[in-house]
């Protein structure tokens, strides 16, 4: 059970909510449920995507804070759950500053109240597709300090931004925000692999307030084509500087999905 602002509508899934659910989350309902569960009959592997973009999201957290990162821009940050941005980041710097975005109220709603008092973090009720927006509200400008370098994470958030709302635009306007030194950490869907992938996407769509939209690796790669990637690459999420050997078996293709850090370009 989770915070249900008014006016909120869960008559249809949301992104934020279905991706809690496949990390073993309580923050979301039955109409999440419903979806996720369709899809695991679908592809299997479900929620491998899911565990592994997160996995993910806390190795390049770290990376950047190592890197000297003080700041981080957390897009499409969807339901609190373990391992949250600013728990990893202010674990070794208590002073390094969050601002969370995102447009679903149910998860701006939970973020709000679960950060409440921190201090150096803020929540940003917006989406990810207003760059302006988001660049220039008051919270995020109170917080964040364009002028030094600043992680921006879109992690399992640009397969959200269909081809008519122009992603290559957005990615680019958060580029220009960002100072040298800066990184972005980016993951996105694919059905490259897995064909059957394709479907799971019409699941979602059908029952979803969201849009999943799956690309290639050449158009994942075209949409950044203003970073130039640290090593390895544009990889599986799983593959991206792991913290050790991968388990016998593990398969990192079966999360679907392409994820790198990678620096603006001069």
């Amino acid at each position: 059970m989770t915070l249900l602002p008014r006016g909120a509508d869960i008559t249809k899934s949301s992104a934020s909510r279905v991706y809690d659910y496949g990390l073993g989350g309580s923050h979301n309902f039955a109409v999440d449920r419903e979806v996720l569960d369709a899809i695991k009959k679908i592809y299997p592997p479900t929620p491998q995507p899911a565990v592994d973009n997160r996995a993910f999201l806390g190795r390049a957290v770290r990376f950047c804070q190592q890197a000297g990162i003080r700041q981080f821009l957390d897009l499409g940050s969807g339901m609190p759950t373990l391992g949250n941005v600013h728990e990893i980041a202010q674990r070794d710097d208590p002073l390094a500053r969050v601002v969370y975005v995102d447009v679903d109220p149910v998860a701006v709603a939970y973020s709000r109240t679960l950060l409440a008092g921190q201090r150096h973090t803020a929540v940003l009720q917006a989406d990810m597709r207003d760059p302006e927006h988001v660049l220039n509200h008051p919270d995020t400008l109170a917080a964040l300090d364009f002028e030094q370098p600043v992680a921006v994470l879109m992690v399992a958030m640009t397969h959200y931004i269909n081809d008519a709302d122009r992603p290559g635009a957005a990615v680019a306007a958060y580029r220009r925000a960002m100072a040298p030194g800066s990184f972005l950490v980016s993951s996105h869907m694919t059905a490259d692999d897995f064909p059957e992938v394709r479907r799971t996407a019409e699941t979602f769509n059908a029952g979803s307030s969201d849009e999943l939209v799956l690309r290639s690796r050449c158009e994942i790669d075209a949409l950044l084509g203003g970073f130039e990637y640290l090593d390895p690459g544009l990889v599986y999420p799983a593959d991206w500087r792991p913290d050790g050997p991968l388990s016998p078996g593990y398969e990192p293709a079966r999360a679907a999905c392409y994820a790198a850090v990678a620096r603006p370009r001069d």
